[in-house]
């Protein structure tokens, strides 16, 4: 049962997952040229978006199924943590089978690994309140694991329109990389063609 103090949240999370899906829609007919396209980063483009839908369908159906009345939380959560957890590995076998797992995808991988523990963690609160209709304790983490699908499915909206990322590693990384080439005698660039 999901305790009084949470029905508002879910409400407001219900709210906003279709406000986010509807979005999601928009940013997909926008970038359709890119999920389409034969190469292989197109897979890439196409586990973002199904990503981000699987975030916010999780939080939707979550939300949903919380505001009826009754015993509904626990099942909801455990069925759509299961359906969670079939996308996450079939979007790691399309990965592994098309040998796009590296390190230019690793950024992508490491979320989908978040998304399993996600769902594991959600999977087991889940059960836990099937078994325990009052457990406000497993009914907080539910709530708080709809918020963190709601962050990472507007992350990975963001990453499928090509917006920029500016993030403390890559700035790191960039300045490091700037500094030593300035570091560099001007006699000491590196000839692209004498790796071949």
């Amino acid at each position: 049962m999901v305790p009084e103090s949470l029905h508002d949240f879910f409400l407001t999370s219900g709210t906003v997952a279709g406000a986010l899906i509807g979005l999601l829609f928009v940013v997909i007919s926008v970038s359709s040229a890119r999920l389409a396209q034969g190469q292989a980063k197109a897979q890439l483009h196409r586990i973002r978006a199904a990503a981000a839908l699987t975030a916010f369908l999780n939080a939707l159906a979550v939300s949903l199924f919380a505001l009826i009345p009754g015993h509904k939380l626990g099942p909801t959560a455990m069925a759509v943590a299961i359906s969670g957890l079939a996308f996450v590995v079939g979007s790691l076998l399309s990965l592994i089978r098309q040998h796009q797992l590296s390190w230019t995808t690793a950024r992508d991988a490491v979320f989908l690994v978040g998304l399993i523990v996600l769902f594991v963690v959600q999977l087991v609160s889940g059960a836990s309140l099937a078994i325990h209709s009052v457990n406000p304790s497993a009914a907080n983490t539910i709530a708080i694991l709809v918020v963190v699908c709601f962050l990472g499915g507007i992350g990975r909206s963001w990453e499928l329109i090509g917006a920029p990322t500016i993030g403390f590693v890559g700035e790191v990384t960039a300045m490091a990389r700037t500094r030593h080439d300035a570091d560099k005698p001007p006699g000491e660039e590196v000839n692209p063609d004498s790796s071949r």
